[in-house]
């Protein structure tokens, strides 16, 4: 079995909201997360809008600093909020990546095609001279489907799907071994979305890459995904493998966005019972006592409202956090 590459613990986000300094009133975006991805994973990452799951990404990347917690890539410590003095990340920017959910605000419209994709080249230097750095930029939009002609010209030249593919060649450049995948089909149209799903795949088994792959389509989740974690208001609920936790959701949260999922057949979809929440997402400033996700929990109890409920492995290999479990 293969080692964990990454690993998680206790981590938190919260950001300080501007123009409250007395109150110190904080965005309880991340809270307590853990959870670990094996070398060659592909761990998918699913939720509600405002969940937490992008600034869960970009933390772990330390593109936001966390709160407190713990991060550790392949065995070495690149955050731990009991030491004052944290490692340069500089070193890791090479072997973790991000490929971001809005290509268009992401790549830079005063550079070319080939600068932005050369930029982390010349900044890890892993090009001898002009010519190999030119040699690595062609072969690496050839391996995203761009042609090489495509490297003199700007980003608002490119379709949603071509930008997204410039975006990839960008995070593939330094020769990365685990990428964030950060909603990067939500914006494209649904027919591109399947190339750049099976692109990604593609990439991944010749490469040996390791993704967090994060998605509001639980469609899309389940077909690229090993295991699957479902995040409510900051918390992780639900994890486990994707056939198992499709096929048996635990948490009542996990059901409630499984059943949103459209099915194919008219008579399924019609037998399928849709279960739908009442009230609206609590606000993670002022975030509800224990358990968050009672306000709109049918099965509360008053144990929910008062006690923070534990990740627990209910089954091998898949955990729920919910105390009517």
């Amino acid at each position: 079995m293969e080692k964990d590459l990454l690993k998680i613990e206790n981590l938190k986000k919260y950001f300080k909201i501007n123009g409250s300094m007395i109150n110190k009133e904080y965005v309880h975006a991340v809270e307590s997360v853990s959870f670990s991805i094996k070398k060659g994973e592909t761990l998918g990452l699913v939720g509600e809008s405002g969940c937490g799951k992008t600034t869960l990404g970009r933390t772990i990347l330390r593109l936001h600093e966390p709160t407190s917690g713990k991060i550790i890539y392949d065995g070495t410590s690149i955050y731990d909020s009991e030491n004052k003095k944290q490692p340069d990340m500089l070193p890791y920017r090479r072997k973790m990546q991000i490929i971001f959910q809005d290509p268009s605000a992401s790549l830079d419209p005063r550079m070319t095609v080939g600068d932005i994709v050369g930029e982390s080249i010349d900044i890890h230097k892993l090009a001898a001279s002009k010519k190999d750095r030119e040699d690595m930029i062609r072969e690496l939009l050839a391996k995203v489907g761009l042609n090489t002609e495509h490297a003199n010209r700007y980003p608002h030249e490119f379709s949603g799907g071509q930008q997204q593919r410039v975006g990839i060649a960008r995070a593939l450049a330094v020769q990365p071994e685990f990428i964030v995948c950060d909603e990067p089909i939500s914006a494209l149209d649904v027919s591109i979305q399947s190339q750049i799903v099976n692109m990604l795949e593609d990439m991944q088994h010749e490469m040996g890459l390791t993704y967090l792959f994060i998605a509001h389509d639980l469609s899309v989740v389940r077909h690229i995904s090993n295991r699957i974690g479902v995040m409510y208001l900051g918390n992780l609920v639900e994890l486990g493998d994707s056939y198992e936790l499709n096929k048996n959701p635990l948490h009542p949260y996990t059901k409630t966005l499984l059943s949103a999922v459209p099915i194919p057949d008219p008579q399924k979809s019609k037998e399928r019972q849709r279960i739908v929440l009442e009230g609206d997402i609590p606000s993670p400033v002022h975030p509800p006592s224990g358990c968050r996700f009672h306000t709109r929990c049918p099965y509360a109890t008053e144990r929910c409202k008062q006690e923070i409920p534990k990740l627990r492995e209910l089954e091998p290999g898949h955990f729920s956090a919910c105390h009517i479990l």
